[in-house]
């Protein structure tokens, strides 16, 4: 029996493994069961029938209010923002060929945070002002790092160490610009700096869900030239594909997903760091797909992981509730140390 099989879509088809078939409906049912778990916490603790009496129209006001107003936006946010943030990571680390081509490590996330920054600092406060603040730093951080980059084509290894000094500069300029705003603005920043989810609210969660959706569309013309390009530049041209105006594509595509997840993210609770940079390395392990990307992997990784943070910010500690973004960076340090570890092994 095969280890292959190929999906087909009218004239879209992809090939895929069995086990990875098998590991990704795993994912789904450890997803399921945090989502469920996670409804199930807090300090109105609700049962498994709460739940389907809220399914069913059967629930009391109190426990409707609980389920859809205070816990599902969260829920639900954490889910999306982790499979779109793992997206965006797979892409870039595929387009670089590196482990370490994540859009937090190289410079996009900052660049969200930027935007953000100097839309506070000029006295806009608004979610939809926030949101476009932090899409429009993303992006014009995105394509900067991009052009300076480009020389006679992109090489992952350019893209990368263009994007640490890229985020470095932007970095700098954040603390300046904190530095320099009124005390109440400065407060705001660093504490929406920290990233939680416990002020998420249904628009973000809705532009979350928009953005996934056109990179669902994408994703099976993307998972193909992302393979081929992962061959090496020369032998993807000899296979028929437009290797810069692919790069190009793949870039637009991952930037699109993180950078507008991110101004989701970033606009209502601050940055998420790691989880584009762990999830999609470790779909690739779980899924076998050694060196090749995995987008349907990844964004269950990253929707475990992020939600799984969540629910740590919130219950690992009696009594005090974390920033989700806190969690994440401990999650994704220690496994940039082991990613490290092993590198630096693999080498000697």
């Amino acid at each position: 029996m095969s280890g292959h099989f190929v999906l087909r879509a009218g004239p879209l088809s992809l090939r895929v493994t069995r086990r990875a078939v098998v590991v990704c409906g795993l994912l789904w049912a450890v997803l399921i069961a945090l989502v469920l778990w996670a409804f199930t916490l807090g300090s109105y603790p609700l049962s498994l029938g709460d739940l389907t009496a809220v399914m069913t129209g059967t629930a009391r006001n109190s426990v409707r209010t609980v389920v859809l107003e205070w816990r599902a936006p969260r829920i639900v946010a954490a889910v999306l923002f982790g499979a779109a943030l793992a997206v965006g990571g797979a892409i870039f680390q595929s387009l670089t060929r590196n482990p370490l081509g994540s859009p937090d490590i190289i410079g996009f996330t900052t660049g969200s945070y930027t935007g953000v920054v100097l839309t506070l600092l000029a006295g806009a406060s608004s979610y939809s002002a926030l949101a476009a603040g932090a899409l429009a730093g993303g992006l014009i951080t995105a394509f900067a790092v991009y052009l300076l980059a480009f020389r006679r084509g992109v090489k992952g290894f350019r893209l990368i160490v263009v994007g640490i000094a890229v985020g470095a500069l932007l970095s700098s300029a954040n603390r300046w610009f904190s530095v320099k705003a009124d005390v109440d603005t400065a407060l705001r920043a660093a504490v929406w700096g920290a990233g939680s989810l416990s002020a998420v609210g249904w628009p973000a969660v809705t532009m979350a869900a928009v953005v996934l959706a056109g990179v669902a569309i994408a994703a099976p013309v993307a998972q193909r030239r992302m393979r081929r390009l992962e061959l090496g530049d020369d032998t993807a041209a000899m296979l028929g594909v437009p290797v810069e105006r692919t790069k190009v594509m793949l870039v637009v595509l991952g930037v699109t997903a993180t950078a507008a997840v991110t101004a989701a993210v970033t606009a209502a609770v601050g940055p998420i760091a790691f989880v584009a940079l762990a999830a999609p390395q470790i779909a690739r392990r779980l899924t076998g797909q050694g060196d090749s990307a995995d987008l349907a992997g990844s964004a269950l990784v990253g929707a475990v992981l992020l939600l799984g943070a969540d629910i740590a910010a919130q219950h690992a500690i009696p009594g005090a509730l974390l920033p989700t973004g806190a969690v994440t960076v401990c999650v994704g340090g220690a496994y940039l140390l082991v990613l490290l570890v092993r590198e630096g092994r693999s080498s000697t």
